[in-house]
Formats: structure tokens, C-alpha cells, sequence
């Protein structure tokens, strides 16, 4: 009978689904005392009992792959662990490539998996047909095999979490259905349910698709929306239990579906096109109707008929075989598919582990992935895709639904680097030039922004063309590349995401939070938040505009990211300090290129000449009667100044500076063009070079950590201890022979026939006419001269470690000019 057996526990998770059971079970099992569930009718009710239970180590994404591989292990010693059957397959699986441009996407999947310990192999046709002997081979022109794949029973396998949950102390109560959620002002949360009030440390939504609900009794709107999935299950096929050893997994990419065998039947599942799709979205604007537990959707055969006949033709045994079971059930989906996991900027102690299109095998490695932050206050690697925070309020009903529609049909669709997907767009987070611009260039979209990739000049082919290979922007932003390097050119910046920070505790605050030095007022540094463990949790530039007052920039992935880690230590440490984000009503211009200075000294009275206005300085001053806040200080490595002002202003500013610069011969780069002068440079980016798998001093960032500062900053002793116990890898910088190829980023590094490292990003430097990548290598293979091999779509080229940077910035070429020393541009 149900009750609440207590009236207070550390962690309540609300929902008992696979992944709510499986967080208490890891909680549980890590020691964590006074863990509660409470599901609203019973375990597994939601998407968890009906889905069709497949598990893959494969993902395109990089750490992601690393929660897919936990949860197969786990799920393999989870029966002898806990006594109960889970009911696991593991006959393997495998891709199914009909198309020249998917043998592409496989070669390039292939090098992203080189550096990771997951069998993973690229197979011939002959290959293919031996495992699965049952295909049309007509179309297959190669395979993408992963050994330990297969599928489990969610019903089984969230029993068995839960009985390992038990059996390690947590409790799991159902059914108790959550009525209200209030927060108190000590951080405690009050849970009421008809049972009772309990009382929480911390409250962890894992409510499936209650989730939503859940969210509006504390006033968050979490994007998701839930989706008709259907899959059938045929009757028992002679062909098919004739075989003497269980089928592997077919996706077939093209057809959209996957297909594996079902007892001595096939069960096959498509993804229809987003026109054909069925979203409910009446439970998003009225909430899940009362009591919807272990019910089910009306099955429709038509809607997936084309999916059907292209699985006949793949699977030509299907023909015969009669369909005994549809299924048709809610399966929650975010906009871009992705989860949501973690803590929640704007409300202290909540946590999200929601929006899983594919819960059951993210159910095991997330359970273990949540756990390890909750009990050691940081992420044990880094997952900023799923970071909750990466929507705000810019993500309205409408845009969810039109993403979730346009995720749901491209499942299956080829995987291009610098994808860009273009349902629900724009948001209203358009910069004050959005309209002024968006004819003129490819734009492309950050954090619900809207921001120019390339520019178009006549005679260049418009349009996005994605490709493995270079296309039609490159040369383009080689064009921009030179525009910056020899004249000056403007790109919008608005989407950074920005916080002004005061109050009589600022200074202390951010030297607590930040390994760099305060900076002086008038002055700008570049600074990193690290975590206990001494990892880059961010990224920042810090200007101190006024005695106290700062002004906080960091990139638009990370805005709330970084935000909520912020407001964390604020309360946690009781400062007295106001933050205010300022994001969506600050533009920012910037002017970079050697004829920056002369544009912009036409516009106003200020001094800017390099003795008045230094590299790193900002001030407040007026561009042609515009107040902008000026910052000296350029992503391009050039000279040149970030100007942020009034989003109302952006389009005069604008306008102004446009103006001034003709003589100059002034135009517009975008954010491809910047990628290449910041690598040429040898900048670090947040989110390739540096984030929570990296610490700073392998990634080459020792200049801007501050170790023998006074203020104990988080993340210094155990940074102390890692330069004590020395580096085992560091980043190093590379110049590659390619041909119509250029590194990315993640793709593995060869030595000797071994893969003993990874890059982080690259592109093709128009300075060098050559490649260009950062990777990390073992310590002993990073020196200057070293000979190593990057992959490419199959393909090994040869790289070369070259003493960074490839091209100076301008402020030390000036520095050497003045010391008669004739600087590498």
C-alpha cells in the first residue's frame, strides 16, 4: 500500500520510469542515504514499458558515446547483480549504407571512433550479407557494424535497476502522485502529494511526459512534446526461425526504420517524414490527460506505409509475414532530441533528467552520469549538448513542436559537419540586423540566434550545401579571411551571452570564481571558472567598467551554462552581489582588420591610438553620438574593438561605422571566417580546446591561471597537485597535407598504426594555404617537429606539430616592430 514512510530525504526523484529508477539505483548504490521515488501510478508507466528497447554503443556524438557504452555494461551484470532476468540481446547491429554520400558519413564516424574504446568497424557488403543473410544486397554498398549492440526489455531491465535500488537503501513509492512543489528560502523543497508533505535537499524531474507538468507547478516551461511512435511486430517467420544464431540490428538510414528480430518474428520501427508525423499537441497546451498510464495511441498503418514497403524491399522475407501486434505510443521529445540533464539555471536545487527520445539506452549511463554530479558537485566529463540550460525562454510551444517535428524526420538523416536544421526559425532572438542582413549571407544558429556564417557576392553559390568536403563557402570565407587581414571588416557578435555583475562582494566573488587576476578598472582579462577537480568549466572575458561594476562576456552556448554556475556560488557563499543578465538586450559590433582604428577614430572624439586606448582596455565613450561600451580586444587576433551597446542602436551603429569605412574599403565576415583567423592565431575555444574533460594546464592555458594569487579559487589545489604529478597529454598544433578535406575537430590522431589522440578543431588556414588543427597527444609524442597522421573520411594524412602560433596577433607584432624585430605575420 502506498506511503510515504518519511517526511524528509535528501534526493527525491519524481518519476518512475527507466531513468528515474535507474538515478535512485546509482544514488543508491554510491551510498547516498535518504533517496526517494515517487511515481504517480506505476514503474515503467510512460514511454518506458512500450518501447522497443534497442541499445547501441554507436552516436555521432563524442561523450555521448560514453553513456551509451556505461549503460551496456551495466545492463550486462545487472541480472547477476540483482537476481532478476533483464532479457538482454546482444546479436550486434549494423548500419545499412545504400548511398555513395552515407559510405562518406560512415568513413567520417569512423574517425570519431578511433580514439574511443567501443568496437565499432566499417564492413563490405560480403560482410554484411554474412550476418544478416536475409537482405536484398542490391542496394547495400557497405555497413557500419557495432559488435555489442542489441536490445533489452524495459520492463525487466527497470525492475532489475529497482531492485538494486532497494537493496541499497533507496525508496521507491508508487503510486503517489506529486501535487504541488514549493521552494523555501533555505534551498529545501517541500514535495506535496496526498500522502503527505516530504521534505528535500533536492528534487530531481524525471517525469517522462508528466515532465512539463511537473515544470509549470514552479513556472519553467520545459520544451518538450510528445510524439506518436509506432512500431509492429510480425507473427513467427520459417526463414527467420530456421537461422541458428539471432539476427544483428538493421538501421536502415535510408528507409528510415530499424528492424530486429522479435522472438521468431521481426519487429520493425520507422521514423515518417515530418510532414506525416503525429506530434499530441493537445497534452502540451492542456496537460496529460488524468490517469494516461499504460495506455496506448490508435495505430496508423498508413501514415508508415512508404517505410513498410522500403523494408519489403530490404527485407524481402517481410513480404509474407503477417503483423500481429502495432504499437503506437508517446515518446517525449526536446527540439533537438537531446535530453535535458542537470541542474536548472533559475531554481535552486532542481535538477532535469527529461526529454529522452531514446531512454532506454541512455537510462544506465545517465543514472551513473547524474549521480556522480549530484555527489561530487561537478559533471564527471562534459555533456554541455543535454545541459538544460541550453534552452531559455526563447524556446516557445511553437518552435518545440516545430523542431520536434523536423528531429523526429531527420532521425535518420545524413550527418554533415556545420549542420544546419532550419525548422522553427528564426526565434525572437534576432539581433538589431537580423533584417538587414539575412539576404545578404548564410546564416546560421546559436543558442536560438541567428547569426552570419559567410557572406554572398555575386557569382557565388548561394545557399546551404552541406558536404564532407569543402563547398561552396570556402572560398568565400577565404575572401573574408583577407578582408580581415588586410583591410577591415565588421561581424555581428550579439549573441554572446553577457552579465553585469556589482555589489560591495564583486571583486571578492569573481576572484574566488575565476583562476586569473581581477581585472583593474578600465581593464579586460580573459578568465576561467574551474571546477573542484581543476577541469575548464568556462570561458570569460572580464571588463571592470567602474569601481565594482564588471561586465561578464562568454560564448552563446554557454550563456546559462555559465550563468547558473555563477548564481550557484552567489548563494551558496552568501555574497552580496547582483547579477543581471543582460544578453538579449545588448548588441555587439565587432571592427577588426588594420584600417579598424582609422574607421573607427572618424566616429568619435575619444583618443583611440594605440598609446591612449591599449590592447585589453575598455571604456565608455560615443560612436557618432552612440553610447557603446568599447572593448580593445578581437577573436580575430587582429587589431580591433568589441562594441556593445543598446540592441535599438545596433542598426545605426551600424549603419555609422559602414559609413565611415568606405574609403577603407570596410565589408562584412562571418563566423567561418573568424573560426579560421582565431585558430591561425592559435586561440582556444570553450567547448573543443578546453571544457570539463580538459584542465588548463594541458590545454595550454597557464598564462591566464594565477596560481600564486591570494584567493583560494575553486579548482586551485587540485590544480596544484595536477602540475605536482605532472601532464600526461597536452594540446598540441598541427599543420596537415589534406586535399579537398580539412580537419573539424574529434577526429583521431595516428602514430605507428596505433590512434594515440584526438583533435579538437581545425579548418584550412587561407595564411598557410595548408590545414590547421589543434589535437591532444601524449606528452612524450608533442614536440615541435613531431611527425603524426590525422584521419579523414578513411583516409590518413600526414600532420606535423609546428610551434604555435601560425600567425602572431597584431598587438605582439607590434610589440616586436618596436623592438626592431620583423614579426611572422
Amino acid at each position: 500500500s502506498p506511503s510515504l514512510g518519511k517526511d524528509r530525504a535528501d534526493t527525491v526523484i519524481i518519476g518512475g520510469g527507466c531513468v528515474g529508477v535507474s538515478l535512485a539505483y546509482h544514488l543508491a548504490k554510491a551510498g547516498l542515504k535518504d533517496v526517494v521515488l515517487l511515481e504517480k501510478s506505476e514503474l515503467t508507466a510512460g514511454s518506458t514499458w512500450h518501447a522497443a528497447g534497442l541499445t547501441t554503443y554507436f552516436h555521432p556524438g563524442i561523450n555521448l558515446k560514453k553513456i551509451h557504452a556505461y549503460s551496456i555494461k551495466l545492463y550486462e551484470k545487472l541480472e547477476e547483480e540483482t537476481g532478476q532476468p533483464v532479457g538482454f540481446h546482444q546479436p550486434g547491429s549494423i548500419r545499412i549504407a545504400s548511398t555513395p554520400t552515407r559510405v562518406d558519413e560512415f568513413k567520417y564516424q569512423m574517425t570519431r571512433a578511433g580514439w574511443h574504446p567501443t568496437e565499432q568497424y566499417l564492413i563490405t557488403p560480403e560482410k554484411v550479407q554474412e550476418l544478416f543473410p536475409l537482405l536484398n544486397m542490391d542496394k547495400v554498398l557497405a555497413g557500419l557494424y557495432n559488435p555489442g549492440d542489441g536490445h533489452i526489455d524495459p520492463y525487466s531491465l527497470t525492475m532489475a535497476l529497482a531492485a538494486g535500488a532497494r537493496k541499497y537503501g533507496a525508496q521507491l513509492n508508487y503510486p503517489v502522485q506529486v501535487t504541488n512543489l514549493n521552494s523555501r528560502s533555505d534551498g529545501m523543497w517541500e514535495i506535496e502529494t496526498p500522502l503527505g508533505i516530504i521534505q528535500a535537499k533536492r528534487i530531481v524531474n524525471a517525469a517522462g511526459f508528466w515532465a512539463r507538468d511537473i515544470g509549470k507547478m514552479i513556472g519553467l516551461q520545459h520544451p518538450l512534446i510528445p510524439v506518436h511512435h509506432q512500431y509492429v511486430v510480425t507473427s513467427t517467420i520459417p526463414e527467420v526461425k530456421a537461422l541458428k544464431t539471432e539476427l544483428p540490428v538493421i538501421r536502415d538510414l535510408e528507409g528510415s526504420y530499424y528492424l530486429r528480430q522479435e522472438r521468431d518474428g521481426l519487429l520493425f520501427g520507422p521514423y515518417e517524414s515530418e510532414e506525416k508525423m503525429k506530434l499530441e499537441e493537445s497534452w502540451v497546451t492542456n496537460g496529460v490527460p488524468p490517469g494516461f498510464g499504460k495506455e496506448l495511441f490508435e495505430s496508423d498503418l498508413d501514415r508508415i506505409m512508404e517505410h513498410i514497403e522500403a523494408a519489403m524491399e530490404m527485407v524481402p522475407i517481410l513480404r509474407k509475414a503477417d503483423i500481429v501486434n502495432t504499437i503506437s505510443g508517446p515518446i517525449t521529445y526536446s527540439p533537438d532530441i537531446l535530453p535535458m540533464v542537470g541542474p536548472h539555471q533559475g531554481v535552486r536545487n532542481y535538477w532535469v533528467a527529461i526529454g529522452f527520445g531514446y531512454g532506454i539506452i541512455h537510462a544506465g549511463g545517465m543514472g551513473k552520469y547524474l549521480s556522480d554530479w549530484i555527489l561530487e558537485g561537478e559533471p564527471p566529463f562534459d555533456l554541455i549538448e543535454v545541459d538544460p540550460n541550453r534552452y531559455g525562454k526563447w524556446t516557445t510551444t511553437e518552435y518545440t513542436a516545430a523542431k520536434a517535428r523536423e528531429s523526429y524526420g531527420f532521425n535518420n538523416i545524413v550527418g554533415y559537419p556545420k549542420e544546419e536544421r532550419f525548422a522553427g526559425r528564426p526565434t525572437e532572438r534576432t539581433s538589431g540586423l537580423y533584417d538587414l542582413l539575412k539576404s545578404k549571407c548564410s546564416m546560421g544558429f546559436h543558442a536560438g540566434w541567428e547569426q552570419p556564417h559567410w557572406f554572398y557576392k555575386p557569382g557565388d553559390e548561394t545557399g546551404y550545401k552541406p558536404s564532407f568536403r569543402r563547398t561552396n563557402w570556402f572560398d568565400p570565407v577565404g575572401r573574408e579571411y583577407k578582408q580581415v587581414m588586410e583591410k577591415v571588416g565588421v561581424i555581428d557578435l550579439s549573441p554572446f551571452g553577457k552579465f553585469k555583475v556589482k555589489g560591495t562582494d564583486s571583486v571578492k566573488l569573481l576572484d574566488h570564481l575565476f583562476a586569473n587576476v581581477v581585472p583593474k578598472v578600465g581593464s579586460t582579462n580573459i578568465s576561467h571558472m574551474l571546477t573542484p577537480r581543476g577541469k575548464v568549466y568556462a570561458e570569460l572575458t572580464i571588463s571592470q567598467l567602474y569601481p565594482g561594476e564588471f561586465m561578464l562576456v562568454t560564448g552563446s552556448g554557454s550563456e546559462l551554462h555559465d550563468l547558473r554556475w555563477i548564481e550557484e556560488k552567489i548563494t551558496r557563499d552568501g555574497f552580496k552581489v547582483e547579477i543581471e543578465n543582460m544578453t538579449d538586450e545588448m548588441g555587439v559590433l565587432s571592427v577588426a582588420g588594420p584600417y579598424a582604428r582609422q574607421v573607427l577614430q572618424k566616429l568619435t572624439n575619444e583618443d583611440l591610438s594605440d598609446a591612449s586606448f591599449k590592447f585589453l582596455q575598455c571604456r565608455r565613450l560615443k560612436l557618432s553620438n552612440i553610447a557603446v561600451t568599447a572593448i580593445r580586444i578581437s577573436y580575430t587576433g587582429e587589431l580591433g574593438w568589441e562594441l556593445y551597446h543598446r540592441k535599438q542602436d545596433s542598426v545605426p551603429l551600424y549603419s555609422a561605422i559602414m559609413e565611415a569605412g568606405q574609403k577603407e574599403g570596410i565589408d562584412h565576415f562571418g563566423t567561418y571566417a573568424l573560426n579560421t583567423l582565431r585558430l591561425e592565431k592559435g586561440f582556444r575555444a570553450w567547448g573543443a580546446e578546453m571544457n570539463c574533460d580538459t584542465d588548463p594546464l594541458e590545454a595550454g592555458l597557464e598564462y591566464f591561471v594565477k596560481l600564486n594569487k591570494a584567493a583560494d579559487f575553486t579548482g586551485k589545489q587540485a590544480l596544484k597537485q595536477i602540475k605536482e604529478k605532472g601532464l600526461k597529454r597536452r594540446l598540441v598544433y598541427l599543420t596537415l597535407d589534406t586535399d579537398n578535406v580539412d580537419p573539424e575537430g574529434n577526429e583521431s590522431v595516428w602514430h605507428n598504426g596505433k590512434v594515440i589522440g584526438n583533435t579538437t578543431s581545425g579548418c584550412f588556414s587561407y595564411g598557410a594555404q595548408q590545414s590547421l588543427a589543434f589535437a591532444y597527444v601524449p606528452m612524450e609524442l608533442s614536440k615541435v617537429g613531431q611527425k603524426l597522421e590525422v584521419e579523414l573520411l578513411g583516409k590518413n594524412y600526414p600532420a606535423t606539430i609546428i610551434q604555435e602560433p601560425l600567425v602572431l596577433t597584431e598587438p605582439t607584432r607590434v610589440r616586436l616592430q618596436r623592438k626592431g624585430k620583423s614579426p611572422k605575420m
